[in-house]
């Protein structure tokens, strides 16, 4: 092996450039960054970065090529209290790794140590960094860049939205080249979302308390290369290759691709958790700490990773700009998102911010923030700066209250139906930023939402503690799937109520994977760690009923210029009417409370009427020649009336025919 070399400072990671590999890592800290190179039987050579730039370690390697297996062993000093936890008899995989290859098993070799670091070397059985080569060809791809005003995403688990789907190869059911099969494609198409939004695909840890349970971390919200797709999901042993010939493929059939991100915390968990990377690279720099050493727990996850400090920050922009360049993703959602703007309060205006807002190419993309974390101060809805969208869980709750529990009055309920303007209508912000949802991957389905009180979580291990107990749920009279037939009737007609609301109310909807088709997690609000047939979509007992309907109002949504227009309603400007019982303007005591009923005039020639009590009665349309439409036209609804008579729980659009 020729000798290294002092190579450059840039840019992150391992770089091919044809005809060797430079390496870099950041360490403010470290006295000494080994890097270590592993041949195909496992055997280790270590060689020290020659050169530091600033406080980036790195060196140039002749002749070295992709494939190579690498880590790091980084030297300085050990003193928690002082928040420095450097142990080289731990390999650690490096933050910038574009491949990770092995899993982390629940082995005491990772431990870095309590009082002094722990001894025992874990490289037999750490994970190995793997050099790749930016060689794909993307051909004449081209970003939709779908209006957001246009914009309808599908929140889905790479797993569990294709593993047991018939119609597909049985080699590649679960994997990236699913997503971008024909078969797929088609089904995407034919419900009509704009951007399909993909639950964390970078390379992930199972907790170890999971493990010994025999359980896995299903979602994948405990990150340990956020540069690096996890290879659990691939079909093939290019893992990169694959995801980007999936969004090579939905590029071209018009769907964009939206990654969900996890830049609060990591995989290294609390003090006692393992030492797997950032923790043994410069624990000091990578995570926020009390004045003890400490890891402040602002995630629920042990850690906290401080987006503050320049360097982090850095590394953060340069693995979005990564997935955005190399893999030609579309946006972002990003994972209790308020630990972002911490500097260590919440900022609007944080550096991290600031600097998104103006990267020519991360500004361009759809970012979208969880707006919450479990620390000081952490829940911020509304006071994100744009150009990021926020999850709107106002809209959440009150779509569920107005139907399923009769007690938000119809002023409230018409504010999160006009995309809450009094939380997000600020410093220019448009419509599009509140993310509307009924239901998402952390609750209920929305089969679940209509069919149990109570979550019943007891599969996860923890006695039913865990997931949340406030679910504005209701059974209709019945708790679980199996109920009398005039009580499914009752939840059919809740469910196309809450769809009904999500999909033809101003921002921007999110329908969660299988809601279309009544997927049911049997009442587990908090299936993170299920992974099995409880959380993998069903395809062959689908509801193909609700998928029409669904896929109908989507495709609805397009023909309403107030839906489309991406900009503020205004009293009087033709977008939306409130009308009462009787097809008149509301009045005042009918906004604060009323019988909950509700007619939504939206650009003058669409009705949308509204029954969300308990009893069937006639609401008289207002003037106009109103015909219902599909999926409402049929036997429930006449063609043409000008009295709907609706039933407990119902809705009903009308189109007016000029």
């Amino acid at each position: 092996m020729a000798p290294i070399r002092s190579g450059k400072p840039q840019p992150l990671g391992a770089s091919y450039d044809g005809k060797g590999v430079n390496f870099t890592l950041f360490s403010q800290h470290a006295e000494r960054v080994e890097l270590c190179l592993f041949d195909e039987k496992g055997r280790e050579k270590r060689i020290d970065l020659p050169a530091r730039s600033g406080d980036i370690w790195h060196g140039y390697l002749p002749a070295i090529h992709p494939g190579q297996r690498y880590g790091y062993r980084v030297h300085g000093p050990w003193a928690p209290a002082q928040g420095k936890r450097f142990n080289p008899a731990k390999l650690l995989v490096d933050p910038c790794a574009h491949q990770v290859e092995g899993e982390v098993c629940d082995d005491p070799r990772f431990q870095c140590g309590e009082e002094i670091p722990d001894a025992a070397d874990n490289a037999s059985i750490a994970p190995k960094c793997v050099v790749l080569a930016d060689d794909f060809d993307w051909e004449d791809d081209a970003a939709p860049h779908v209006p957001w005003g246009s914009t309808v995403i599908y929140e889905a688990h790479v797993r569990g939205l294709t593993c047991q789907h018939p119609d597909l190869p049985p080699e590649i059911r679960g994997t990236y080249a699913a997503l971008g099969h024909p078969v797929m494609i088609h089904y995407f198409q034919q419900l009509g979302i704009t951007s399909l939004e993909l639950l964390p695909v970078a390379c992930f840890a199972s907790e170890p308390r999971l493990l010994r349970m025999g359980l896995t971390n299903y979602w994948g919200y405990n990150p340990l290369a956020c540069y690096a797709l996890d290879t659990r999901y691939a079909a093939s042993q290019n893992a990169r290759e694959e995801f980007q010939l999936a969004v090579k493929a939905l590029h071209q059939a018009g769907i964009e691709v939206i990654l969900d991100v996890v830049f609060n915390h990591t995989a290294e968990l609390e003090e006692t958790g393992p030492m797997l990377s950032m923790r043994g690279i410069d624990n000091q720099s990578y995570y926020w700490l009390t004045e003890q050493g400490e890891y402040q727990n602002w995630t629920g996850c042990g850690n906290t990773q401080n987006l503050s400090h320049p360097q982090v920050m850095a590394w953060a922009l340069d693995c979005l700009r990564y997935w955005v360049e190399v893999c030609h993703v579309d946006g972002f959602r990003f994972d209790l998102a308020t630990v972002l703007g911490r500097t260590p309060d919440y900022q609007r205006d944080a550096p991290l911010f600031q600097a998104i807002a103006a990267d020519p190419l991360l500004s361009k993309c759809k970012l979208i923030a969880e707006p919450w974390d479990i620390g000081p101060g952490g829940y911020q809805v509304g006071d994100f700066p744009w150009p990021f969208a926020e999850w709107n869980d106002h809209f959440r709750d009150a779509a569920r209250r107005y139907w399923l529990h009769g007690d938000l009055s119809n002023g409230e309920f018409a504010r999160r139906f006009a995309a809450s303007s009094d939380v997000f209508q600020r410093d220019g912000r448009p419509p599009s930023s509140s993310i509307n949802l009924i239901t998402a991957h952390d609750g209920f389905t929305l089969r679940d939402v209509v069919s149990f009180n109570q979550k019943h979580n007891e599969a996860n291990g923890e006695d039913n503690r865990d997931g949340s107990s406030s679910n504005f749920s209701h059974n209709h009279g019945v708790e679980g799937l199996h109920a009398p037939l005039l009580v499914t009737e009752h939840r059919r007609r809740s469910a196309h109520a809450l769809l009904t609301t999500l999909l033809l109310a101003q921002g921007t909807p999110m329908l969660l994977a299988g809601d279309e088709h009544g997927h049911s997690q049997h009442g587990n609000n908090n299936a993170y760690c299920q992974d099995n047939p409880l959380t993998w979509l069903d395809w062959l007992h689908c509801d193909s009923g609700l998928f029409s309907f669904t896929a109908a109002l989507i495709h609805l949504r397009r023909r309403i210029p107030a839906l489309q227009s991406d900009r503020w309603w205004q009293e009087g400007d033709g977008n939306v009417e409130w009308l009462n019982q009787q097809g008149k303007p509301l009045s005042a005591s009918e906004w604060q409370q009323g019988a909950h009923r509700l007619q939504i005039r939206l650009s003058q020639h669409w009705l949308i009427v509204l029954n969300a009590t308990e009893e069937v009665c006639d609401l008289i349309l207002p003037q106009g020649n109103w015909h219902a439409i599909p999926p409402f036209a049929g036997d429930d609804n006449p063609i043409r009336s000008t009295v709907w008579h609706g039933a407990a729980h119902g809705v009903c659009v009308f189109q007016e025919k000029t």
